[in-house]
C-alpha cells in the first residue's frame, strides 16, 4: 500500500494526566518540529497531542488546495479531542502554529495558550501580486535555515519551498488572527528569539500589545533560529512553558 506521510513527520499522541497540551506546527512544517517539546511535556506526566495541519507532511501539491480555515478547523478538532480526556487544555504553536494558537485562545475552549516565533503579518512587498504570480510561479524558494543546531537542522522535516497560493492563505489567517487578539482573556505566553531570521523579533511586541488578556508574559531568547523547538535554546523555551503553565493553571 502506498503511504502518504513523510517519514518521521507523523502526528503523535502521548497519554498522560488530566492536563492536555495541543502542539501545532508551522507553515510548510510537520509535527516533527514539535516532537521534542511533546516528549519533554510527556516526561512531566502530561497528555500531549501533536496534530498535522491539512496539506502538510504529505506532498506539497496537497498544501496548495488548503485554505486557512482548514488549518483552524484542525486545531479546533485537536482541542475537542483533548477536551474529551483532559479537564485542562493548553495550546502551543510554532510560527504559523503560534498564530493558530492565538486564534484558538480567542475562539475555542482553552485554559492557556503559547505562541513561539509567531508572525504578526506577512511583511512582503510582493503580497498584492501573489495571486497572478501564483499562476506562473506556483512555488517560491526558501532561504537557508537559521537553525544553529546542525544535527536538528539536517533532520528537519518540511517542504523545501513555499506554495505561492498558500502564502495568500497565511496572510488571510494572520489578518483573522489580528482581529481576535483583543478578545483573548486566558493566560498567554509569547516566546521569540532575537536571532530569528525568518520572523523578526519585532513581531513579539506587536502581539503583546494587541492581546487583550491581563495575564500575558513574553520571553526573549538570544541565539536560536526560527524553529526554537529544535534549536540550541529549546530547553530554555520548554522550561519557560512548563513554568508558565504551573503558574497560571491551578
Amino acid at each position: 500500500m502506498e503511504t502518504f506521510l513523510m517519514q518521521t513527520a507523523e502526528p503523535f499522541l502521548f497519554k498522560g494526566d488530566d492536563l492536555g497540551f495541543l502542539l501545532i506546527h508551522g507553515f510548510t512544517g510537520t509535527p516533527k518540529e514539535m516532537r521534542l517539546l511533546g516528549e519533554y511535556l510527556s516526561k512531566q506526566g502530561h497528555t500531549v497531542l501533536g496534530i498535522r495541519l491539512p496539506g502538510h507532511a504529505t506532498r506539497i501539491e496537497d498544501m496548495r488546495r488548503m485554505n486557512w480555515q482548514d488549518w483552524a478547523a484542525a486545531v479546533e478538532d485537536g482541542v475537542a479531542m483533548l477536551r474529551s480526556c483532559c479537564s485542562k487544555v493548553v495550546s502551543v504553536g510554532l510560527s504559523m502554529g503560534g498564530a493558530l494558537s492565538m486564534v484558538a485562545a480567542a475562539n475555542f475552549s482553552l485554559d492557556a495558550a503559547v505562541a513561539i516565533s509567531a508572525p504578526y503579518a506577512v511583511d512582503d512587498k510582493r503580497l498584492p501580486f501573489l495571486r497572478p504570480i501564483s499562476v506562473v510561479k506556483p512555488y517560491i524558494s526558501k532561504g537557508s535555515s537559521d537553525t544553529k543546531d546542525a544535527e536538528q537542522a539536517a533532520a528537519h522535516a518540511n517542504y523545501s519551498v513555499y506554495p505561492t497560493r498558500s502564502i495568500i492563505e497565511l496572510d488571510r489567517l494572520l489578518k483573522a488572527t489580528r482581529k481576535t487578539l483583543p478578545y483573548i482573556s486566558i493566560p498567554v505566553l509569547l516566546i521569540h528569539s532575537k536571532a530569528d531570521q525568518g520572523v523578526p523579533i519585532r513581531n513579539l511586541d506587536r502581539y503583546y500589545k494587541k492581546i487583550g488578556s491581563n495575564q500575558k508574559i513574553k520571553v526573549e531568547l538570544e541565539k536560536s533560529g526560527h524553529v526554537v523547538t529544535e534549536d540550541i535554546e529549546r530547553e530554555v523555551a520548554f522550561q519557560a512553558i512548563s513554568d508558565f503553565v504551573q503558574k497560571v493553571i491551578k
